[in-house]
């Protein structure tokens, strides 16, 4: 370290990581209205399982594509204020989406909303980083922790403000998306003045002190962890997307009540979220990979054969396990290619939200064709890709 970084300590920022989370949480909060109110769009609108796989399609589609490029460029020339402008997507997809007259304008919506996601998540995850202190996986887990407690919250208060009376209130979230502009922007000033600081070399540096294995290596690496990512997201957007529906057709609940099961599941990601990333700093992220994913599939394969109680639970207990991958795979990538925050930001999370959009798509199709409970029964084989973290290599640190 440069006697100017020396100059100032590194240490964990929390109030700016809380602050980043937060934003997070109001962005996929907004996100999650989406799938929420799938059941009010299929009844409204009279759309098949198919179509509401490629509503999921085009949301995933255009928040998975830009993501990685963005990561790229914003590594060479970071971008303080594009954090609220993919805000403004957002607002103006919910916008659209509350005024929707049929199934290509409601296309339109959630695009809107994915350009949204795809600009917000590569800076915001350099931002998490930047304020890190050197503890990666806790700084990606508190950042993850939002952005899951808001897709958890986001069923919730569709059941409470747009269920009973209808599509148009979705405007009144509009409110929240204003809430989140006002904060990216004065969370930019913070933003410039470290771009500032790091480029004078006055800052900590958060050196990528890992060892550059061979590039093959490396390559091969992030194949499986992007297979990984398939296993976790393929399986989650089952959940996500159609888990109202199995409990609907299997146990006869009303969409409120479905609902009530859906949030359960993803307060129990975001609690699972919130261990993943300390659990890696403090045990390896390879073992917390192979647990969180592999771990999972016992319960999964019990899912489709619980009774409605057992459904809950089980689902509760997955949602644990499973959500615990993602900040462990998102570090571990990162170490993996030092350099490279945004980059490995910007692939990972698209990969991920691409995963999901093409998985919802086939998945809905097949519930036309063979029923929502047997793509339960078909998902619950998923997690068992978990074993091919066994080819991971231990990353260690130089010296």
């Amino acid at each position: 370290m440069s006697t100017a970084a020396a100059t100032l300590p590194q240490r964990t920022l929390y109030r700016i990581l809380f602050t980043i989370a937060f934003t997070h949480f109001i962005n996929d909060l907004l996100q999650a209205i989406i799938p929420s109110v799938y059941p009010l769009l299929k009844t409204n609108f009279h759309l098949s399982f198919a179509q509401i796989g490629m509503i999921t399609f085009t949301f995933q589609l255009m928040a998975s594509l830009l993501q990685p490029f963005i990561g790229i460029y914003t590594d060479r020339r970071p971008q303080p204020y594009s954090l609220a402008i993919g805000m403004g997507f957002t607002l103006a997809g919910l916008i659209l989406l509350s005024q929707s007259s049929g199934y290509y304008s409601i296309l339109l919506a959630v695009g809107c909303v994915g350009i949204g996601s795809s600009v917000f998540h590569p800076e915001s995850s350099r931002m998490a980083f930047l304020a890190s202190g050197g503890k990666r996986g806790l700084a990606q887990s508190i950042f993850q922790l939002g952005g899951n407690a808001g897709s958890a919250t986001g069923p919730l208060l569709v059941a409470l403000i747009v269920i009973p009376f209808g599509l148009g209130h979705i405007i009144w979230f509009t409110l929240v998306a204003i809430v989140g502009i006002s904060i990216l922007l004065k969370m930019a000033g913070w933003y410039k003045i470290q771009i500032a600081l790091r480029a004078a070399g006055k800052a900590s540096h958060l050196v990528e002190d890992y060892n550059y294995l061979p590039k093959k290596k490396i390559i091969s690496s992030v194949a499986v962890l992007l297979l990984l990512i398939f296993s976790k997201y393929f399986y989650l957007v089952s959940i996500t997307n159609y888990f109202t529906f199995y409990l609907i057709e299997r146990f006869h609940v009303s969409i409120q009540q479905s609902q009530l099961y859906l949030f359960a599941f993803l307060a129990a990601v975001a609690a699972g979220t919130l261990m993943g990333g300390p659990l890696g700093d403090r045990f390896g992220r390879k073992y917390v990979i192979w647990f969180s994913i592999l771990g999972a599939a016992p319960f999964t394969l019990l899912l489709p054969h619980a009774n409605l109680l057992w459904a809950g639970v089980l689902s509760v207990i997955i949602g644990v396990i499973i959500a615990s991958a993602f900040s462990a795979i998102l570090v571990y990538a990162q170490e993996l290619i030092p350099g490279k925050v945004g980059m490995v930001s910007g692939l990972f999370f698209g990969f991920a939200f691409g995963i999901a959009g093409i998985g919802s798509a086939l998945l809905g199709r097949l519930a036309d064709y063979s029923g929502i409970v047997y793509v339960f029964h078909i998902c619950a084989f998923l997690p068992l890709l978990g074993i091919i973290t066994g080819l991971l290599p231990n990353l260690k640190k130089k010296g």
